[in-house]
């Protein structure tokens, strides 16, 4: 469309106008345009909506009519004329227009229509353009990747979780964009109740269809649920025959996630299954490692069971010969038994001191093992050896995840020797580490530190917590309760005690006084003044009722308080797991 240079300033200016909201100036100037340039596909819903915020709907009818007669072919002049009878009120004729756009679209307007009543917010609208469309394409799964984002913005999950399910069906290669959406959508444990029957469902009618198995898996894993999802992935092991890596990957987030029954099931399974197989060694080496982390983390420790685990390691050492490449990192493993939980030291430095000797150890699991034999010396009262060797390893490791860890134990040393001015130098570093972990550490380290030298810059009470917190760190509990309780009475009202009754809490957990330890963090919960570590408290108190206590009512109870009290909490998607358990929900 050709324009005079005036008509291209009179558009200009009318525009201007209308954005600043002087609609009159700008329907004066609209007006004066020729009639070409009022009917250009650019031009026209601009003039109509000046139109109708000036409630000139008779006129802006009458234009739209108009450009309708002139292109009948054009849907989106028909989508127009709809808008303006919606917006003077007639939403039986609009209906009507819009009803009539939809019925006449053709194959290659699909898209244009659907995109146009998108932008306008009329998305129950494109959902029956594209569902047109489908019809045309005689293709139940033609704008799938539309309907899903469609039906992601209403949100619609009962038609999102159909129209996914059917897409994959289709082309598994959908499977991470699916995953993806449903991500984005499912908010409401109902939906994801409702996600699952469907799954399930699919599962059992169409066993052939990989697809179904892989979002079950994926579903099971969103919702913590790794004893349901390792059932599916064994299913899906059998039919790939992947020699158990999907295993092994799925053990391992069960083993971060301290499900330690689901870890032991899948590192057994690879071991049972592949015997032989390329990771065989390596479940062998992580079933035992992750039965350790269970025995070292359900209290009290029994000390037996460690004596078990370490005959069970010496035999996979002569299992897997002197020239394993696991043989350091099992050696490692053992000696942090000694040290940490039989207090057999020097037995704990010999393993470590062979580890680090070996000529084909990986040289990051010699460091790793230096880092232990750091961290025995700090045990045995002999913090410059300790820090020599975090430091060496923090300069081997510079900007990666083992260099970060040495710096935080480095901070950490300082901590407990008080000399915070250099700890928090360590963790103002750190706070921007890539693994969120250590950088999580380092700023919960960092907070206790400047929360609580802001006032007190001496840190007096501080330097008494830290030296407590190295008690722990030796496995010196019942000293450790002690001077947490001298510190309660030496420092009345200090902002340390929710850290020192939390603390005294998980201590006297590890110690088996499990009533203790409820009563200790019931002072946290039922005092407004402690938010900080409410929710912490409240989900530990529910962990003790549930796992120590067999209360399974009162775990029950604690564990929707967090749900309900907490609902921002790092701790409400385990939360609401633990309580559909517990309430008796089907766990597959």
């Amino acid at each position: 469309m050709a324009q005079s240079g005036a008509d291209a300033e009179d558009l200009a200016l009318a525009r201007e106008y209308a954005r600043k909201g002087d609609y009159a100036k700008a329907e004066v100037l609209f007006g004066q345009l020729p009639d070409a340039v009022q009917q250009n596909g650019t031009v026209l819903p601009e003039y109509l909506r000046t139109m109708q915020e000036l409630r000139h709907f008779k006129e802006a009818e009458k234009l739209a009519r108009k450009a309708q007669r002139r292109r009948p072919e054009d849907p989106l002049v028909g989508v127009l004329l709809g808008r303006v009878l919606e917006t003077s009120g007639d939403k039986a004729g609009a209906a009507k227009q819009y009803e009539r756009v939809v019925a006449g679209v053709k194959p290659d307007q699909v898209l244009a229509v659907a995109n146009d009543f998108q932008e306008n917010q009329q998305l129950e609208w494109a959902e029956k353009v594209y569902l047109r469309g489908r019809e045309l394409a005689r293709n139940n799964t033609e704008y799938a990747p539309q309907l899903i984002q469609l039906y992601t913005r209403q949100p619609n999950t009962e038609r999102l979780m159909a129209e996914t399910l059917r897409l994959v069906q289709q082309d598994e290669r959908q499977l991470p964009f699916v995953r993806n959406m449903l991500q984005n959508s499912l908010r409401e444990e109902k939906d994801f109740d409702a996600l699952e029957k469907l799954l399930l469902t699919s599962v059992q009618q169409h066993p052939e269809q990989s697809a179904y198995s892989e979002l079950l898996l994926w579903l099971y894993v969103q919702r913590k649920d790794f004893a349901g999802a390792m059932v599916q992935a064994r299913a899906l092991d059998r039919r790939t025959r992947s020699e158990g890596s999907r295993i092994l990957d799925l053990a391992a987030i069960a083993l971060r996630n301290k499900d330690y029954e689901s870890a032991i099931a899948g590192y057994e399974y690879v071991s049972r299954e592949y015997r032989g197989g390329q990771y065989y060694s390596m479940a062998r080496q992580l079933l035992l490692h992750a039965r350790e982390e269970q025995v070292r983390n359900t209290f009290p420790v029994d000390a037996a069971k460690i004596r078990t685990l370490l005959t069970e390691y010496q035999q996979l050492l002569t299992e897997f010969g002197a020239a394993s490449p696991f043989r350091a990192e099992v050696l490692r493993n053992m000696a942090e038994l000694h040290a940490f939980q039989l207090g057999e030291k020097d037995k704990a430095m010999a393993l470590l001191q062979e580890a680090i000797s070996l000529p084909r150890a990986n040289a990051e699991t010699v460091d790793r093992a230096k880092l232990t034999l750091a961290d025995l010396y700090l045990l045995r009262g002999e913090p410059w050896e300790a820090t020599l060797l975090y430091s060496q390893v923090e300069k081997t490791h510079k900007d990666s995840p083992l260099g970060y860890d040495a710096k935080l134990r480095n901070a950490r040393l300082s901590y407990f020797a008080g000399d915070f001015k250099l700890a928090q130098s360590h963790l103002d570093i750190l706070k921007e580490a890539t693994s969120r972990e250590i950088a999580n550490d380092a700023m919960q380290l960092s907070l206790l530190i400047t929360d609580n030298t802001a006032m007190d810059t001496a840190g007096i009470a501080l330097r008494d917590y830290a030296a407590t917190e190295l008690l722990v760190f030796q496995n010196k509990i019942p000293e450790a309760i002690r001077s947490l309780d001298a510190l309660g009475q030496k420092y009345p009202g200090h902002a340390l005690q929710d850290e020192a009754w939390y603390l005294k809490a998980q201590l006297q957990r590890r110690t088996a006084d499990y009533a203790s330890a409820v009563q200790t963090l019931a002072r946290i919960t039922e005092n407004p003044k402690y938010d900080v570590l409410s929710d912490d408290a409240l989900f530990l108190a529910a962990s003790i009722q549930e796992e120590n206590l067999n209360d399974r009512e009162k775990a029950q109870e604690l564990y929707n308080q967090v749900i309900i009290k907490y609902p921002g909490s790092i701790y409400v998607a385990e939360a609401r797991k633990r309580f559909r358990k517990l309430r008796g929900d089907a766990v597959n």
